[in-house]
């Protein structure tokens, strides 16, 4: 980044997502470890249904928050990083948790199984943020130092 006060900015903003997404994790997470069960049963559902979307809540939630302390560290890159392609992978974090977490916590809520064909969509979205952060800090390793 080029300069203190764009680092900064970035820093600020990244902890700001973290900070919301890691509070929306531990309440849908406390959500679903006290409330969900009741909620399930009360759909009528078999017990084996239950449990299935149980699980399926619990790496919605899982997920989300490993996310959000991702977001935390990301401004630790910001000395090998450029601006843009940091602010690339903070967005693709911020949409993979929206896409792969809330499309389950939403198939789980609403039951609607369709929902399910988006979560991969939210995997494939961290996937695309790991690997340009990955290969953008291996270009940054391979460029010539000043």
């Amino acid at each position: 980044m080029s300069s203190l006060s764009e680092r900064r900015r970035f820093a600020c903003q990244c902890v700001c997502w973290a900070g919301l997404m890691a509070a929306l994790g531990v309440l849908l997470g406390s959500f679903g470890a006290h409330l969900m069960p009741g909620f399930l049963d009360a759909g009528g559902g078999s017990p084996e249904w239950v449990e299935k979307r149980l699980g399926q809540f619990d790496v919605a939630v899982r997920y989300h928050l490993w996310h959000a302390i991702a977001l935390l560290a990301l401004p630790a890159a910001t000395t090998c990083l450029s601006p843009a392609r940091l602010r690339i992978v903070m967005w693709l974090l911020v949409l993979g948790i929206v896409l792969f977490s809330g499309s389950l916590y939403l198939l789980v809520l609403l039951d609607a199984s369709k929902l399910g064909m988006v979560t991969p969509l939210g995997g494939a979205t961290w996937i695309a943020a790991w690997t340009l952060l990955a290969v953008s800090a291996f270009r940054a390793l391979a460029a010539p130092q000043p």
